[in-house]
Parts: structure tokens; C-alpha cells; sequence
């Protein structure tokens, strides 16, 4: 980690931006990590029939400053990695998100959060400067406040679709070897969000998120480092981190089994009975069963697939939102991540954060349920209800929004002013048709 690769980067660098400058075509272009792609497998990936744009080799930790507590990483390192190398300094990334190989570069372009975002936003809240290279072949180096400050904030949450992010660097923040947890258990909604608000207001842990087993079984999972534990669990094999959530109330973990403890699944584990985790449970983590999904492409639902989506409700309407899910989808469990608003985003419509007051919002995972036979498919209702309560939806998986539904949420003007500066001809498709289903899957 010092000249050496740096000058390796700058090479690597290069390559890409070479490639890129020589290209004639103007046809699709995808591209080729080394990591398996976090976002949810579909039927029909178009991506399929791009032409491949090889980034493989971005996988370097490049420095780490213990004094600035930042880290220099390119865009292809996996948090797994990422925190094993900074661990050894005493400090890890500010937000780590659940899964072992999500990138870094793909927790910008996803907007990954975990729970330390009750406090400091997402992972792209974390972030101090990026590498980008541009479908022309151009190098910039995007921070919040230089030239490219535009394209530094639109290249959170856009999917890859302004280009390559080559390095980030970010913000590290200490770490102990273990993290305790306290499962705070509640029985309304009402005293889950009290004691969500208590939490916030105080900054007395360092971790929060819960979940929702029923409308009256409510758990808060707060954690806290901890420099010593006298017994330590781990969730990658036979034992299903969210299940513990209910029955226990403590547990110790070593940090980074603390990071990475629904990478085996979140609420949707696969195998589900003790016998099949007891046989396959090691070898079924998020990566290998996305790795599956991805060979058997053709086997997905094309219509009605499952649901698997994260919704974001500004944290004064989610009593509104939660009667509605309860009276009309009412699927249990739910995995929920506090999520603090740290600035207006530009990647938003200003429509958006019209008549929104609130800094705290509450992350609802929906995952893995099955959409009922008959009638709408259950992503457009949601869609729908987040519109009338001022909602938001990640677009990591399926979206069925028109095109003028979809621009009153997202910045427009925004994202095409980057889209001029780091993608004129196109090549990495428009933030719309990459993300919808009514124009192309991804």
C-alpha cells in the first residue's frame, strides 16, 4: 500500500480509459467485474448482449491513513476485504454494508446503508473523493466541492450509468474486536419507534436496526463495541442471525461476524431447515447464490417475480405506511434500518423533499415474498402507495414506474447534465431504461 500501487492503479487506469477513448461503436456497453453483481437477479438481463468493458483488476486497497482514518481502495475491493485490512489498524469502514462481496464501488452505486446509517447516512455519505472514468476515455477526480462536485453527488444511486468509478476514498472509523448486542423486544409499533427515537437522540450505541417478526413482535437489535466478550456466536452456517433476533435477548460477536451476519440470508435464508443448513449452509452465502441466479438466468419468473425491495418512509408517516402494508400485503417478517438524512440529494427530484421535514427515515426490507395469484403485481402497489405518502424505493430490483413517474422522483435535470460530462453518446444506458422493466431489464 504505498508508490508502488499507486502506479499500478495509474496503469490499470490507463487500460480502461484507452479502451474506452478507442471505442467506435456506440452499442451498450456492460461491464465485466470480478465481483458477483448485487442487485436482483432478473429473466432476460439484457446486459447479456452488451459489448464488455473488463475491470476486473480494481480490486486494490491502496492506502490506509490511520491518522486521517481514511482508506484509498479502488472500486472492485469487497468489504470481506476491505474490513480484514483495516481491522488490523484498529478502525473499519463508517458503514458496512450486510453482504460480504458487495464492492465498494457498487455500495456507491446502489446507496448501500447499514446500521450505523441512524447516524451517518449511507456509504456514499462516507466517501471524500472519486476516481471517475468517463465513456470518452477521460480521468476526473470528483470531491464535493471541486469542479466535478456535480458528478461526485450523481454517481451515488445511477447504477453505473455515468461511468467508471475507479478509486474512492472514504472515511474509517474506530473499531473494537466485538460488538454486543441488546434485542430490545416491543409490542407495538409505537413503542418500537419510541424507543428508535430515544436511540437516535441519545447516539448511546453504535449499531441499530430490528426487525419486524409481527405487527406486535417487535425487535430492536442495538450494538455497541466492545473490547472483550465472554462467548462469541457467528450466523454462516446453521444458525439464522434474524431467528436469534426473537429468541435471545444478548448476544457477542465478533465484529466482523457482526458486519456480515445476514450474508447467509436477511429474512429469505436459504436452506431454510436446520438439516439443509447443516449440509449446505457453508456454501449457500449471498455470493454463491447469486452466482446460481445469474447461470440460470432463464429459469427466473419474467412476470410476477418475488418480491425483494427495500422502501424508505420518512419516519413521521411510517405509522401511515405500516396500516396500509399490514390491511394489504401483511408479510413478516421485515428487516428495518433507521436511516438519517444528512443532506438533499441531487440525485432527487426537489419534488420530493417538498413538505418533507424529516431527518430520520426507516429502511423496510421486503424480502422473499411471493406475489399472490391474480390482480397487480405487488411492486407496482407499493410503488403507487409510496408516491401518495412521500416514500422512496431503491432500484436494485424490480421497477415498473412509467417514465414521467419515474422523473418526479429522480433528478432529471441533474442526472443529464453528468450524463453530458461523463456519458454523451450513452454507452452505459440511461438511469431509466437500465432500472425499468417497461423499457429493458438490466
Amino acid at each position: 500500500m504505498g508508490p508502488q500501487a499507486l502506479s499500478r492503479h495509474a496503469t490499470k487506469v490507463e487500460r480502461i480509459a484507452s479502451e474506452l477513448a478507442r471505442r467506435q461503436s456506440r452499442r451498450p456497453v456492460s461491464l465485466r467485474k470480478k465481483a458477483v453483481s448485487h442487485l436482483v437477479p432478473r429473466a432476460g438481463n439484457a446486459k447479456r448482449a452488451d459489448d464488455q468493458l473488463d475491470i476486473t483488476e480494481l480490486t486494490a486497497i491502496l492506502h490506509i491513513d490511520t491518522d486521517a482514518r481514511t482508506c484509498s481502495a479502488e472500486s472492485g475491493v469487497t468489504f470481506v476485504d476491505l474490513v480484514a485490512a483495516t481491522m488490523k489498524y484498529g478502525l473499519v469502514p463508517v458503514v458496512v454494508p450486510e453482504l460480504k462481496t458487495i464492492t465498494i464501488g457498487g455500495a456507491v452505486s446502489g446507496c448501500s446503508i447499514e446500521s450505523t446509517s441512524f447516524n451517518h447516512g449511507g456509504f456514499h455519505d462516507t466517501c471524500l473523493e472519486y476516481e471517475v472514468i468517463t465513456a470518452t476515455g477521460q480521468i476526473l477526480v470528483c470531491t464535493p466541492d471541486n469542479e466535478h462536485r456535480l458528478l461526485f453527488q450523481m454517481m451515488h444511486g445511477t447504477f453505473g450509468t455515468l461511468g467508471v468509478l475507479a478509486k474512492l476514498t472514504f472515511r474509517l472509523m474506530p473499531a473494537a474486536p466485538f460488538v454486543r448486542l441488546r434485542y430490545e423486544k416491543y409490542r407495538s409499533l409505537g413503542e418500537f419507534k419510541q424507543a428508535i427515537s430515544r436511540h437516535v437522540e441519545r447516539r448511546d450505541v453504535d449499531f441499530l436496526d430490528g426487525m419486524i417478526h409481527a405487527p406486535d413482535e417487535l425487535v430492536l437489535n442495538a450494538g455497541t463495541f466492545v473490547a472483550e466478550a465472554p462467548y462469541t456466536n457467528r450466523y454462516d452456517w446453521t444458525k439464522v442471525y434474524f431467528r436469534s433476533t426473537r429468541e435471545r435477548s444478548e448476544d457477542f460477536l465478533r465484529t466482523p461476524d457482526y458486519f456480515f451476519r445476514y450474508d447467509h440470508g436477511v429474512t429469505n435464508v436459504h436452506p431454510k431447515t436446520l438439516l439443509g443448513r447443516f449440509l449446505f449452509g457453508k456454501l449457500l452465502g449471498s455470493a454463491a447464490l447469486l452466482r446460481l441466479a445469474e447461470r440460470f438466468n432463464h429459469l427466473l419468473p419474467a412476470e410476477r417475480p418475488p418480491v425483494t425491495l427495500d422502501v424508505f418512509i420518512p419516519f413521521s408517516r411510517v405509522d401511515r405506511f405500516m396500516a396500509w402494508y399490514q390491511r394489504e400485503l401483511h408479510h413478516f417478517p421485515l428487516w428495518c434500518v433507521p436511516y438519517r438524512r444528512t443532506r438533499d440529494y441531487e440525485w432527487l427530484s426537489p419534488d420530493f423533499y417538498r413538505d418533507l421535514d424529516d431527518e430520520l427515515f426507516l429502511d423496510l426490507a421486503i424480502y422473499g415474498m411471493r406475489q399472490p395469484p391474480g390482480g397487480r403485481n405487488v411492486y407496482q402497489i407499493i410503488e403507487d402507495q409510496l408516491r401518495e405518502i412521500g416514500g422512496l424505493k431503491t432500484l436494485i430490483s424490480h421497477n415498473y414506474y412509467s417514465e414521467s413517474e419515474f422523473w418526479c422522483i429522480w433528478n432529471k435535470p441533474n442526472y443529464d447534465r453528468a450524463k453530458m460530462i461523463a456519458d454523451p453518446d450513452n454507452i452505459f444506458r440511461d438511469l431509466y431504461d437500465k432500472t425499468c422493466h417497461r423499457v429493458s431489464p438490466i
